[in-house]
């Protein structure tokens, strides 16, 4: 039986992953990724020689006696690297949370660059052994516009930026296999949860949360909070990622006992908006934002069911958001991935906050994003067929009708909060008006 393999290069490690036409998982892989590093503050650096014999570690490792026919390679979007005539990086990357304006600091601080590449493109040129066009989902970020297939910067010298084509292009072959680009890590855990067509919503919630859909035309938002991906297909993938998510619940060991000390507490008696550092970049902009509580906590138990519940606020105001660019308001269903979303307790309570119910797929994984990207062509005949056949499936968390008003009330104080905070600064966008879930009637 035919396989395909796809690789996950994270920030601590690569992974790998070898998928059958239907999904079944044949064969796994890891490796170990040099520590990132932080040479004066703003800065974070990555030795970017690991990558490649990383990934190519971890791809023998899933693969090894099977018949692979495709491989993808999918990376966190926005780390960078100079490289040589050779193809060999010049001097660390620069991580994708490195504060520096990444790809015109590199162009004038890295003597002898021949070319500017993504973590992705790093790891296939090592797999096919040669320079390869980077994909436009990476490259996003990176400053290239989807629609108009042109890159928009300022001071990068244009023969240093590689050529751009869509996700899922053939651009040569490693051991036989066909390699084929992939999409962000982002895109591909949406892909994997299933949310790959036009009504389809995914939110991820890892260290942070993600919001990520799919829609037939673009989503234009003149503040730049939402972004948008081209799909493979010709669709497009607006999304947005929040500055707060699991990493709000720093500090609480045992998290699934206090899962079940939350479940059975009930609604917060304070409202919290969990920002773990100043700034936040979606639902709105701002970067001097704060976290902050309305009211007294009850207690270490209400205090973290605050937690869970804020980061459910934040969640539905991105909807909002969306909904308010033309995104489907509110969408039938959302898919919940990330390792947050493996919380009974916390799926119910954002649930219950959305007013729609969550279909719970925790382990949609980067690497099977990025294994339904390789198969998109090869075992399937596009995308969407291969996402259709091979992704996640989610079991469905129902809202808790009897916590649905308490959850509302707090809610509409948080988004109040937020508005008037933001009232406050200029330049910061105007935050959607209440209106995700109907008012209870009084």
């Amino acid at each position: 039986m035919d396989v395909v393999v796809g690789i996950d290069v994270s920030t601590a490690e690569v992974r790998a992953l070898a998928l059958d036409a239907h999904g079944r998982v044949h064969g796994r892989g890891r490796a170990p990724l040099a520590a990132p590093t932080s040479p004066m503050p703003g800065h974070r650096e990555q030795d970017a020689r690991s990558w490649g014999p990383a990934a190519a570690a971890a791809f023998r490792d899933a693969s090894a006696g099977l018949p692979v026919v495709a491989v993808s390679v999918c990376a966190t979007s926005g780390t960078l690297v100079a490289l040589d005539r050779d193809g060999a990086p010049i001097g660390p990357a620069l991580m994708y949370n490195d504060q520096r304006d990444r790809l015109a600091w590199l162009a004038h601080n890295r003597p002898g660059a021949q070319r500017l590449a993504h973590a992705s493109d790093v790891v296939v040129a090592h797999l096919v052994g040669g320079a390869t066009p980077t994909d436009w989902s990476h490259a996003l970020k990176s400053g290239y516009d989807p629609e108009t297939g042109a890159w928009r910067l300022d001071g990068v010298p244009a023969h240093l930026l590689p050529d751009v084509v869509p996700p899922t292009t053939v651009v040569g072959r490693t051991g036989g296999a066909e390699v084929r680009l992939g999409m962000t890590d982002g895109c591909a855990s949406q892909i994997a949860a299933g949310a790959a067509e036009p009504g389809r919503f995914a939110s991820v919630l890892g260290t942070t949360l993600v919001l990520k859909g799919a829609t037939a035309e673009r989503l234009r938002d003149p503040a730049g909070v939402v972004y948008c991906h081209r799909h493979p297909d010709g669709w497009w993938l607006p999304g947005g990622a929040s500055n707060t998510g699991g990493a709000a619940l720093a500090g609480f060991d045992d998290l699934a006992h206090w899962d079940e000390r939350a479940g059975e507490h009930g609604p917060a008696h304070h409202v919290a908006y969990p920002l773990v550092r100043r700034g936040e970049r979606f639902p709105f902009l701002d970067p001097d934002a704060e976290a902050f509580v309305l009211g007294q906590a009850h207690g270490e138990v209400d205090r973290y069911r605050a937690a869970l519940e804020g980061v459910a606020f934040v969640e539905r105001l991105g909807y909002e958001r969306l909904a308010e660019l033309g995104a489907p308001k509110p969408p039938s269903a959302v898919v919940a991935t990330g390792r947050g979303s493996a919380s009974l307790v916390w799926n119910r309570i954002r649930a219950t906050v959305l007013g729609v119910p969550l279909e719970a797929a925790p382990h949609a994984s980067t690497a099977r994003g990025a294994a339904i990207l390789a198969a998109a062509g090869s075992l399937h005949p596009d995308l969407s067929s291969a996402a259709a056949a091979m992704a996640v499936t989610g079991a469905a968390v129902d809202p808790d009708e009897s916590e649905r008003d308490a959850l509302e009330e707090s809610y509409r104080r948080f988004v109040s909060e937020i508005r008037a905070r933001a009232a406050s600064r200029p330049g910061v966008p105007a935050i959607p008006p209440v209106g995700f879930v109907p008012a209870p009637e009084m």
